[in-house]
C-alpha cells in the first residue's frame, strides 16, 4: 500500500513538539507520522531534508473584496489567497460586513459568492454587525449553527459601524449562549472623532494626523471597556489588532484574573508612528487602524507574544493602493482608505522577529501563526497541527532561508509593500494544501475556486 504523498527527512514541528520524522498522506489527510515511512507505490516523494515541516499558517483577520471609503480592497479571494499561500499561510478567516438593515444571513452569503469561486485556499468567516434590533438576536444562534460562530463589533467608526454599549452588551450575551466570540474593534470612536474634526478645523490634514487623532488611551480605555462587557455578559472576548502597550496590559490584567480574553497583534511589531514622516503623501502607506504607535510599543508586544498575553498574530491585510485608491485623501486624511498589504509576510515576520532573534521558540512560533487562532476560532484539530487525521495543510520551511521584502517579488495585488527592504530569515519553500502541493519556490500551482469553506465549531475555551 502506498501514499499520495510522502514528506521526508523533516523535523515536524507542532506547539509542543519537534522531532524528525516522515508524514504520509493520503485523500487530502495526515494517515501517518514516523521514521522511515515505505515509499513504495507512492505518488509523489517530498524531500524536507534540513527543512521544518510545519502546520499551514491560519490568519484569522483578512479583508479580501472588501468595500471602503468609495473603492474596493485591492486583493480580491483569488490573488488574496495565492499570496498568502506564497508565504505559508493555508487558511484565513475573512470578515462578511452586515449592512444595515440587512439580515446576518445575507451578508454571509454575499461574501460566500465573493469567496467560492475565487479562493484557493481554505477560508471561514466572522460576521461584522452593524445593526442589532433584538429582532436580529435569534439570528447569531442560526449562524454559529451554520459554522460561524464569531461576529465582530466596532467601538470607533461613529455612523458607520460603531455600537453603543447596551447593544454590544446584548451581542455579547447572545453570542455566549450560542456558543460564539465577539471579537472587539476597540477604541473610543466618539473621543476620536471630537479629536479628528478639531484637528481637520486647524488644517491638519497630512497622513500623519490619522495616528495623531487615535491616542493610545483611547485603545486602552475601550479594550478595558470591552473586557468589562464581557465578563458582566460571561462571554469570551478576543480583541482585534492590538497596537500598544496601554491596551495589551488591560489584557495581561484580565488574563491574568483568569478571564477568557484573548487578543491578537498584526503590524505594529515591526511599523511606527516614524514610518508616517515618509517624504509627500507617502505617509498615506501606513494608514489604518489603530494607527501606528511609538517604536518602544514594538518590544511590549513582542515580550506579550513570548509570554502569551498575546495569543495570535494575525494580518488585517486590507490593501489599497497608494495610486488612485490611497490618494482619495490626499487632502483629507480621513478619506484616505484604512489598510495595509501584510498576508503574503506574516509567517517569515514572526519567525525571524521571533524564532531567529532568539526571542521566543519555534514551538511558539507555530502556536501564535496556526495552533491558537485554530483553537480560538473551531477549526482545530482539523487545522493548526501536524496530527493523524488533520488536513494535510503542511509548510515545508527553511529555517535560514533570507528574502529581503519587496513590492517587485510580492504576490499580492497592491502596488507598494508596507515591509519595503526588511531582511527576514526564515522562508516557506514548499506549501501543500490538502494534500495538494500549491506552492512550490517561485511557482503557484493552486487553482482558483479550489478552497473550501470551513465551519467552525462552536467556541469551547482554549
Amino acid at each position: 500500500m502506498g501514499f499520495d504523498t510522502l514528506v521526508v527527512n523533516g523535523i515536524v514541528v507542532t506547539a509542543t513538539d519537534s522531532y524528525a520524522a516522515d508524514v504520509a498522506i493520503t485523500g487530502g489527510k495526515i494517515v501517518a507520522i514516523g521514521q522511515g515511512l515505505p515509499r513504495e507505490n507512492t505518488k509523489q516523494v517530498l524531500d524536507a531534508k534540513g527543512r521544518y515541516v510545519l502546520p499551514g499558517g491560519i490568519d484569522v483577520h483578512t479583508h479580501l473584496d472588501m468595500p471602503f471609503g468609495g473603492t474596493t480592497s485591492a486583493d480580491d479571494f483569488e490573488t488574496g489567497t495565492r499570496a498568502a499561500a506564497f508565504g505559508g499561510t493555508t487558511t484565513l478567516i475573512d470578515f462578511a460586513i452586515q449592512y444595515k438593515g440587512q439580515s446576518l444571513r445575507t451578508a454571509f452569503d454575499t461574501w460566500m459568492q465573493k469567496a467560492s469561486p475565487k479562493a484557493t485556499t481554505d477560508y471561514a468567516f466572522h460576521c461584522i454587525i452593524t445593526d442589532l434590533p433584538d429582532a436580529r438576536i435569534g439570528e447569531m444562534n442560526d449562524l454559529v449553527r451554520d459554522g460561524v460562530p464569531s461576529f465582530k463589533l466596532f467601538m470607533a467608526y461613529p455612523g458607520v459601524f460603531m455600537l453603543d454599549d447596551a447593544t454590544i452588551f446584548k451581542a455579547m450575551r447572545a453570542a455566549s449562549k450560542a456558543g460564539g466570540m465577539i471579537c472587539m474593534h476597540a477604541e473610543n470612536g466618539g473621543a476620536i472623532d471630537v479629536i479628528v474634526k478639531q484637528a481637520l478645523a486647524e488644517g491638519k490634514t497630512a497622513p500623519k494626523y490619522h495616528a495623531l487623532t487615535r491616542p493610545t488611551t483611547a485603545e486602552a480605555e475601550a479594550t478595558s471597556r470591552a473586557i468589562a462587557l464581557a465578563e458582566m455578559a460571561g462571554s469570551p472576548v478576543y480583541i482585534v489588532h492590538l497596537s500598544c502597550n496601554d491596551a495589551l496590559e488591560k489584557v495581561r490584567e484580565a488574563r491574568d484574573r483568569g478571564l477568557p480574553v484573548y487578543a491578537e497583534t498584526p503590524q505594529y511589531l515591526y511599523l511606527s508612528i516614524e514610518d508616517m514622516d515618509a517624504p509627500g503623501f507617502e505617509g498615506a502607506k501606513y494608514v489604518f487602524t489603530p494607527p501606528l504607535r511609538e517604536k518602544w510599543h514594538q518590544e511590549k508586544l513582542w515580550t506579550g507574544l513570548k509570554q502569551d498575553h498575546l495569543q495570535v498574530v494575525s494580518t488585517d491585510h486590507c490593501p489599497f493602493c497608494f495610486k488612485e485608491q490611497k490618494e482619495l485623501g490626499k487632502d483629507d486624511f480621513t478619506k484616505i482608505p484604512n489598510g495595509g498589504p501584510g498576508i503574503e509576510h506574516r509567517m517569515s515576520l514572526i519567525y525571524s522577529g521571533g524564532v531567529a532573534k532568539g526571542r521566543f521558540s519555534v514551538n511558539r512560533f507555530v502556536e501564535l501563526v496556526s495552533t491558537t487562532p485554530a483553537r480560538i476560532f473551531g477549526l482545530y484539530p482539523q487545522k493548526g497541527t501536524v496530527a493523524i487525521g488533520s488536513d494535510a495543510d503542511l509548510v515545508i520551511f527553511d529555517p535560514k532561508r533570507q528574502h529581503t521584502i519587496s513590492v517587485k517579488t510580492h504576490h499580492m495585488r497592491v502596488d507598494y509593500s508596507m515591509f519595503e527592504g526588511i531582511t527576514v530569515t526564515g522562508m516557506p519553500d514548499i506549501v501543500l494544501s490538502r494534500g495538494r502541493v500549491i506552492v512550490d519556490g517561485d511557482k503557484f500551482q493552486g487553482k482558483a475556486g479550489a478552497g473550501n469553506f470551513l465551519k467552525r465549531a462552536a467556541y469551547s475555551g482554549v
